[in-house]
């Protein structure tokens, strides 16, 4: 319902002199609060062709606490039709708690959402750590195969977990169901936290945080449990030649590989035949594209940051055959055709693997 601003002078003597009843009443309150707006707005609310310039009258420095990104004002959306009829009154952005506590800290609010190597610095502890990043004490534990009683010294690399919880290695028979309920956490956070698809479909190899997660005793880490023992030559270089190695071991059991005059668009070799267990599109926590490939011994191959992947699942490759084309997608250091490498890494259908062949 539109009010024409010419006649609300003759509602209100309608109503008042008329109707002196409860209703009519209400109306006439409303006829004046639109009369006042009308009459402060002045020159303020104009058509938006007409309307001046007042952002430029305002500086940014009694605006916000954080002056990042603030470029002006604007102006409630206040409309007039025909210069005498109101037509409505909306807000032109919604700001959260969130957003306004991004401008207060600095930016915008973001949480971890992927595993992180840390090297540990002078003066550290394993409690500074776990304080540094917001985690128990007991998830970076956990993740690093330590107790309290552990030394840690400078230059040593932990494995630091988003949230609080554990890491789980997916081997040959696991459900998601009995992840969960090994570690007692939550279905359906598993799911989201690891980005699964609703049927919280997973594979083998697949590298899951459970938030929330506790590690039962049952599953301590052994260091001399049995591990698939791998030939020095049943790997090749998945890599043409020339190519350097331009990361050793990280996380997790992976090598970066690149090309002596640039990488990006060159090819990806299977290092061993195997049938294609998982290909993969998109950012994936920093992966990128990436295909996996599971050999008959029973190790997973890895193969990150792809341009393109020239394979499909189900498919059957041997050593050698051209898997995809190396890229920089995902999450690389630098960003862009610089940073095209392929991240190269080792796991197992059974648990912890072998460390990876190409490390020293």
């Amino acid at each position: 319902m539109t009010f024409k601003v010419d006649n609300i002078p003759l509602i209100a003597r309608y109503m008042f002199g008329r109707k002196r009843n409860f209703q009519g009443k209400k109306l006439l309150v409303a006829a004046i609060i639109i009369s006042a707006l009308v009459a402060f707005s002045g020159s303020y609310f104009l058509e938006k062709e007409e309307q001046p310039a007042i952002a430029s009258n305002l500086t940014e420095s009694n605006l916000f606490i954080n002056q990042k990104g603030i470029s002006k004002i604007e102006n409630p959306e206040i409309a007039f039709v025909q210069k005498n009829s109101l037509a409505g009154i909306s807000c032109s952005q919604i700001f959260s708690t969130k957003v306004l506590g991004g401008l207060i800290e600095g930016g915008e609010v973001e949480q971890r959402n992927k595993i992180e190597e840390y090297v540990v610095q002078p003066g550290d502890s394993l409690g500074s750590i776990a304080d540094k990043f917001d985690i128990s004490l007991s998830t970076l534990l956990w993740a690093n195969d330590l107790s309290s009683k552990s030394v840690i010294q400078p230059g040593q690399k932990l494995v630091v977990l988003p949230v609080s919880g554990v890491i789980h290695h997916v081997k040959k028979g696991d459900t998601l169901g009995e992840i969960a309920e090994t570690y007692e956490a939550e279905t359906s956070k598993i799911i989201a936290f690891n980005d699964l698809s609703e049927e919280g479909e997973i594979f083998i190899g697949d590298i899951l945080v459970i938030p929330g997660g506790e590690r039962p005793s049952y599953l301590a880490y052994q260091p001399s449990a049995a591990k698939i023992p791998v030939a020095s030559s049943y790997f090749i270089v998945p890599v043409a030649s020339p190519y350097r190695i331009t990361q050793w071991l990280h996380w997790y059991n992976a090598i970066d590989f690149a090309n002596e005059g640039g990488s990006c668009g060159k090819p990806v070799f299977a290092a061993a035949g195997g049938e294609v267990l998982k290909v993969k599109y998109g950012y994936n926590g920093g992966a990128g594209n990436y295909v996996r490939i599971l050999h008959p011994n029973g190790l997973i191959t890895h193969y990150g940051h792809l341009q393109s992947s020239l394979v499909k699942v189900g498919e059957n490759v041997s050593q050698g055959d051209i898997v995809g084309l190396i890229g920089c997608t995902g999450h690389t250091i630098p960003a862009g055709n610089a940073g095209c490498h392929l991240h190269f890494a080792l796991y197992s259908s059974t648990g912890n693997p072998p460390l990876n062949p190409f490390a020293r």
